[in-house]
C-alpha cells in the first residue's frame, strides 16, 4: 500500500495537463485572473510599501519579479512580497473555515517560474492546480484549527507543491520539500481578531515557505519521512486525529475538488459575506433605508461569531479591524448601498455616519445555525417606526454552491484595476491581463504575463 506522503508526492511529480479536468482549469484561470486584481490593488495598502523596501533592502541574487512596484529579489523574497500585497485587501480565493491558497500558491508559482528560467503556461496551470488540489485535501474544519490560522496550516503545502511541480523536483525532492513545509505550519486567528498586519505576513509566509521549501529540498535537505501519519505528523498534531489518509488519499489524481475554493463577492472576510448579502437583499427588495433603521441583530454560526462578531473598533489598523467585522460591513452597506474596495478605506471607515450606525447593530452567536452550514445567519432589521424586517440566508455568494458567474469574476478583477488607479503598472494593461489569463495554456512562457504586472515593461 502506498504511505500517504508518497500518494502526494507522486500526484504532484506525475499530474500533467491533459489530466486535469476542463472545469478545474477554468477556477483556477478564475483565481489567477482574481489574485493579479487584488496584487495590483493592494500594492498601495498601508504597510506593503514597507514589506517590498524590506525586500530590496535584503537585496541578494535579482531572481523574481516584486509585481506592481518592479525590481527583482531573491524568488523566496519576491514570493513573500507579492503574497503580502494580494491578500492585503482580502478580496482574493479562500476556502472554509479560513484558508487563503490563491494568495500564496500563485505567487510561489510565479517566482518559481522566474527561478526556472521560464514555463510554459500550461505547466505553469498544472503546478497551480495540483498546489489547490493538495492544500484542500489537507485543509481542516473548525473543530481541528479551533483559532489556527489556516492559511498558515494548509497552505504551505500547496505552495510548495507548486514551486515544486515548476521546479521539477524528483519524487524524492517533492517528498522532502512537502515534509519541510510541514515544519513551517502555524499562525493564529487572534491576528484577525486584533486586526494586526501579521494577517498579511502568514499569508506570505505560506508563500515565502513554498519555494524555499522547494529549493531546499532540491538540494538534498530532508523533511520527516512521516510528516503526515507519523506519531507527531500532521493528521496528530493538526488533525487532532480527527482526519487521516483517506481524505488526502481518496480519488487523488482523479477527482478535483477545485470547487470548493471561494470567491468572495464583496471584498472583506468571508464570514461577512452572507451579512452583507442579506442586508443589499433588504435594501433592493424592502426598501429598507439607513435612516431609517433604528437597530440591527445579526446571528452568526459560532465559529464566524468569534472570527467577525466583536465589537469594532478604529484600532491601529482600521482597514483590517472594518475587514474582520460583521458590524462595519453591514453598517456600509446599508449607508452606501455596496460593498466596493473604496469603502474599506481609512476614510470610509472613520466616517461618523458609518460609525453611528455600527452602534445600533447587535451581533450574536447561534449555535444552532451550524446544522444550516458555515455561512448561514440570520438577521432582524427594526426600523424607527417599529417595522421588522427579517432577513437569512443559508449559502454565501461565491461559496461551493452558490458559484460567481464569469461576469461576476470580471467585475471583481475591475473594481481592483480601478482602485488601483495611480499604481506603477499601467491600469490600461487590464484588457492584455485578462487575455493572456484566458488563453494561458497556449502561451510559451509564463514570464510573458509577469511582463504585465512590471512597469515599465
Amino acid at each position: 500500500m502506498v504511505k500517504t506522503e508518497q500518494g502526494i508526492a507522486r500526484f504532484v511529480c506525475q499530474t500533467t495537463f491533459g489530466d486535469i479536468p476542463a472545469a478545474a482549469l477554468e477556477t483556477t484561470r478564475n483565481q489567477l485572473l482574481g489574485t493579479l486584481g487584488t496584487t495590483i490593488a493592494g500594492a498601495s495598502a498601508q504597510g506593503c510599501g514597507t514589506i517590498v523596501d524590506r525586500a530590496r533592502e535584503l537585496g541578494g541574487k535579482p531572481e523574481a519579479s516584486i509585481l506592481v512596484h518592479g525590481g527583482k529579489v531573491p524568488a523566496h523574497q519576491a514570493a513573500f512580497a507579492n503574497a503580502v500585497m494580494a491578500r492585503a485587501l482580502d478580496f482574493e480565493d479562500s476556502m472554509i473555515p479560513g484558508a487563503h491558497p490563491g494568495a500564496a500558491i500563485i505567487p510561489a508559482a510565479l517566482a518559481a517560474a522566474e527561478l526556472a528560467g521560464g514555463v510554459s503556461g500550461a505547466d505553469f496551470l498544472t503546478a497551480v492546480v495540483v498546489g489547490n488540489e493538495l492544500a484542500i485535501r489537507l485543509n481542516l474544519g473548525e473543530a481541528e484549527y479551533d483559532g489556527f490560522d489556516p492559511t498558515g496550516v494548509c497552505v504551505p503545502f500547496g505552495s510548495t507543491a507548486a514551486a515544486a511541480k515548476i521546479l521539477g523536483l524528483s519524487e524524492e525532492e517533492t517528498w522532502d520539500a512537502l515534509a519541510l513545509a510541514f515544519c513551517r505550519c502555524g499562525g493564529s486567528f487572534q491576528a484577525n481578531v486584533d486586526g494586526a498586519f501579521a494577517v498579511r505576513m502568514i499569508q506570505g509566509w505560506a508563500s515565502e515557505a513554498g519555494v524555499t521549501c522547494a529549493r531546499l529540498a532540491g538540494r538534498g535537505i530532508t523533511g520527516p519521512r512521516n510528516f503526515l501519519d507519523g506519531v507527531y505528523g500532521y493528521f496528530h498534531l493538526f488533525g487532532r486525529d480527527r482526519v487521516g489518509s483517506e481524505q488526502v488519499l481518496s480519488g487523488l489524481g482523479t477527482e478535483y475538488h477545485l470547487d470548493k475554493l471561494v470567491f468572495k463577492k464583496y471584498p472583506s472576510c468571508g464570514g461577512t459575506q452572507s451579512s452583507t448579502e442579506v442586508i443589499l437583499s433588504l435594501m433592493a427588495d424592502e426598501n429598507v433605508e439607513a435612516d431609517e433603521v433604528e437597530h440591527i441583530e445579526v446571528r452568526l454560526v459560532p465559529y464566524l461569531y468569534r472570527l467577525v462578531g466583536h465589537p469594532f473598533e478604529l484600532g491601529s489598523n482600521p482597514k483590517v479591524n472594518a475587514q474582520f467585522s460583521v458590524r462595519y460591513c453591514v453598517a456600509s452597506a446599508l449607508l452606501r448601498g455596496g460593498a466596493t474596495l473604496a469603502h474599506f478605506e481609512v476614510d470610509a471607515i472613520s466616517d461618523p455616519k458609518v460609525l453611528e450606525l455600527v452602534e445600533r447593530i447587535d451581533v450574536v452567536p447561534e449555535p444552532a445555525l451550524d446544522a444550516r452550514g458555515h455561512t448561514a445567519v440570520e438577521m432582524r432589521v427594526v426600523t424607527k417606526s417599529g417595522r421588522e424586517y427579517p432577513g437569512k440566508t443559508d449559502l454565501a455568494p461565491g461559496f461551493p454552491g452558490n458559484p460567481l458567474t464569469k461576469e461576476e469574476h470580471l467585475q471583481r478583477f475591475w473594481d481592483c484595476v480601478a482602485f488601483g488607479t495611480g499604481t506603477l503598472v499601467d491600469t490600461k494593461k487590464g484588457p492584455d491581463i485578462i487575455r493572456e489569463v484566458d488563453r494561458l495554456e497556449e502561451m510559451e512562457d509564463v514570464r510573458a504575463l509577469i511582463s504585465l504586472l512590471v512597469p515599465g515593461e
